[in-house]
């Protein structure tokens, strides 16, 4: 480490990458990091074939089809994890910023090919780990690896769950149902009335798999009958 200049050098077996102190302090707020200490960085990064990729906005990191054997981790940027029917509709099945994690679920479970793609919903810099060195303690028995494990198996469950949510949203049956479900939703994980939503108009109707133009007039109606207020992604719940 050097704290003089905040910056901290790590190199793995695919590549030397120097990275600025507000990356590693994002890299490790992510939860498949909790409870392994910092000064194991050099070892792990290396064991685990880690690699850096940067992203201009709308490039894909992933398609429908490709294989799968990586776990991300976004260090700067966002990703959307995108779902797409044969007539080329789009579902938002997730997002994910900074400190977060995507392709885990399908990495972990053998899935050979990809039944999503992933894009660059702004300038990107990811991380990408090797899923099968992380799930596969090493001949050096690194201790990193058992608490790895056990945080993969947390995160996958609690992925599991985010999904079962997205269901009960679809499940709804009429755009205002879904509406009311999202926002209902994230105001009692904020615990509060006042929401920013991390999306969109676009994206908000890819992600409850509604019609951008209906959804619209929907909340003009919602607005008027006195359950919302909002302007832009700023929502208020009355």
């Amino acid at each position: 480490y050097d704290y003089k200049n905040k910056t901290v050098v790590f190199t793995t077996k695919i590549c030397d990458m120097r990275k600025n102190f507000n990356d590693l302090k994002t890299l490790y707020e992510n939860d498949i990091f909790a409870g392994i200490e910092p000064k194991e960085t050099d070892s792990m990064l290396k064991c685990l074939n880690a690699k850096i990729l940067s992203y201009k906005k709308g490039s894909a990191l992933l398609l429908a089809g490709d294989e799968i054997n990586w776990i991300g981790i976004v260090l700067s940027g966002v990703v959307h994890i995108i779902k797409e029917d044969y007539y080329g509709n789009r579902n938002i099945m997730a997002k994910s910023g900074a400190g977060q994690l995507f392709g885990e679920v399908f990495a972990c479970a053998g899935t050979k090919s990809s039944p999503v793609s992933v894009f660059a919903a702004e300038d990107t810099e990811v991380m990408f780990l090797n899923c099968s060195k992380v799930l596969t303690v090493c001949s050096g028995s690194c201790p990193f690896h058992c608490r790895m494990v056990s945080n993969l198996l947390r995160i996958v469950s609690e992925k599991a769950l985010y999904l079962n949510q997205k269901i009960d949203f679809l499940s709804k049956r009429t755009t205002r149902e879904k509406l009311l479900a999202y926002l209902s939703a994230q105001a009692e994980q904020t615990g509060s009335r006042q929401l920013v939503i991390p999306f969109n108009r676009q994206e908000l109707a890819d992600f409850l798999c509604v019609d951008r133009s209906a959804m619209s007039a929907e909340l003009g109606r919602m607005q008027r009958d006195g359950l919302i207020e909002y302007n832009k992604r700023n929502f208020r719940l009355l």
